[in-house]
């Protein structure tokens, strides 16, 4: 039955893809947020569920809504979340309402403090290519993917699991809310200092969520990853486990092949990050009955993510790549994956310190040597960004100590920063722009074909 559904920060990533899914499903959906920027203002534009106005406004909350959703980006001061809590309507965290919506499901989780979009992406690629029906919560766009939410009939459910707070209401981790009976967990490094202050406040959270696992559920882990191991032994007796490496593989004339039984596959992506992700697609697919082949064939045809090391911009003499990472131990495998690729080229990394973490003092010590991989580093950040943030001002001088990279530069002002990325450009033939962030508004695609015509 159709229900009269409210969300509050309804233009966030995630949120408005929950939005149209909700819409697909034939709910009356309303939505407000602050801001709401491209993509998603022409896409709740296109189905009808744009505000009107950017602001919160508490007189679109009344009695006859059945719920109300709440994303991570509200206060707990909204006066929309306010007239609800008032009005006695149930109000859900994002994760909260997925979990609701995946109940009674065959749900597999994929975790970690890297790889998990990607890895989550790469199960949905096999799962569609193989015509096996499920539901879906990703944090990227999908090629071949409407949205990154999908809620249906299906019985299985595929959930991309962060560990970042729900809401301001309820501060657990959102991955706590699903109960997975397979779970992935690709790897832990510490991240987002602003909520796990500790790393052993970080690692309790994974701890916490193989805990919520049922008895005889399947753990998928990462075997190089020492602390995930401890952590499997002391809390993981009660489920199958199945440690991993990479993929079986062989390099040829510069493009990887998964190597099968009776077979191998060519695959369009590279890196042995990726290939560690692979393995793990693997091992849960063989769990949902699909064997080695099945699984590789469909990985060939694999683009990646969207801000996965996409491709920006190539040309004869230069190649230009973005992609999301922005936690330490992200940075790095991207870095060397890209390295990988191109042994014998010059490499300039681009990278945004955006997140609370990449801009505290205390945290920025743990990116030392992470783009050690690349000829050079450009590291950008907004001194108004910390503002915004309240956070203390950062000199140019702490960044170089953190990283101790031999060839890096620092802009602290996005006026300066196109400027700046156009100059150095010149003299490397990879360039690679990394961060979650939006570096200044800089359109990457448009200073990506500047890049290329200076040639």
């Amino acid at each position: 039955m159709p229900s009269k559904i409210h969300l509050i920060a309804i233009g966030g990533s995630v949120m408005h893809n929950m939005a149209l899914a909700l819409v697909r499903q034939g709910h009356q959906i309303t939505g407000s947020d602050d801001q709401i920027f491209e993509p998603a203002k022409s896409r709740l534009d296109r189905v009808g569920i744009l505000p009107d106005k950017e602001g919160w406004d508490s007189s679109k909350i009344c009695s006859d809504l059945d719920a109300v959703i709440l994303g991570m980006h509200a206060k707990s001061d909204n006066p929309e979340l306010i007239r609800a809590l008032e009005l006695e309507i149930p109000v859900y965290s994002f994760p909260a309402y997925v979990s609701e919506m995946f109940h009674g499901k065959l749900k597999v989780v994929v975790a970690g403090s890297h790889g998990k979009t990607t890895t989550t992406s790469m199960i949905m690629h096999v799962l569609k290519s193989l015509n096996l029906s499920f539901d879906f919560l990703v944090g990227a766009q999908l090629e071949g993917f409407d949205e990154m939410v999908a809620f249906s009939d299906a019985p299985l459910a595929i959930i991309e699991g962060d560990e970042y707070l729900s809401s301001c209401l309820d501060l657990r981790p959102k991955f706590l809310h699903y109960a997975p009976q397979i779970l992935i967990i690709t790897g832990i490094a510490w991240d987002h200092y602003n909520v796990f202050p500790t790393l052993e406040s970080y690692i309790k959270s994974f701890s916490d969520l193989i805990q919520t696992m049922p008895e005889g559920g399947a753990l998928i882990y990462f075997q190089g990853d020492h602390e995930l191991v401890s952590i499997v032994k002391m809390y993981g007796g009660h489920l199958r486990t199945f440690p991993y490496g990479e993929a079986n593989h062989i390099n040829k004339n510069g493009t990887t092949f998964l190597v099968s039984e009776t077979a191998c596959y060519p695959l369009e992506i590279f890196g042995r990050h990726n290939l560690q992700n692979i393995e793990a697609v693997r091992l849960v697919c063989n769990l949902l009955e699909q064997n080695d082949d099945r699984v590789f064939a469909s990985m060939s045809s694999f683009k990646g993510a969207k801000r996965r090391l996409e491709l920006l911009a190539q040309s004869e003499s230069k190649i230009i790549y973005q992609d999301f990472a922005h936690a330490p131990s992200k940075v790095k495998a991207t870095v060397e994956a890209v390295r990988e690729k191109y042994p014998d080229k010059r490499i300039l990394v681009i990278q945004e310190l955006h997140t609370y973490s990449s801009l505290n003092e205390i945290f920025l010590p743990q990116y030392i040597g992470t783009a050690n991989a690349a000829d050079a580093v450009l590291i950008y950040f907004d001194q108004r960004a910390l503002e915004i943030k309240r956070m203390p001002p950062l000199s140019s001088q702490i960044i170089k100590d953190a990283f101790s990279h031999p060839q890096l530069f620092v802009v602290d002002s996005s006026d300066q920063l196109e400027v700046d990325i156009l100059k150095l450009s010149k003299d490397y033939e990879v360039i690679l722009f990394l961060g979650s962030g939006n570096f200044g508004g800089l359109s990457l695609k448009d200073i990506s074909q500047k890049i290329i015509s200076a040639v």
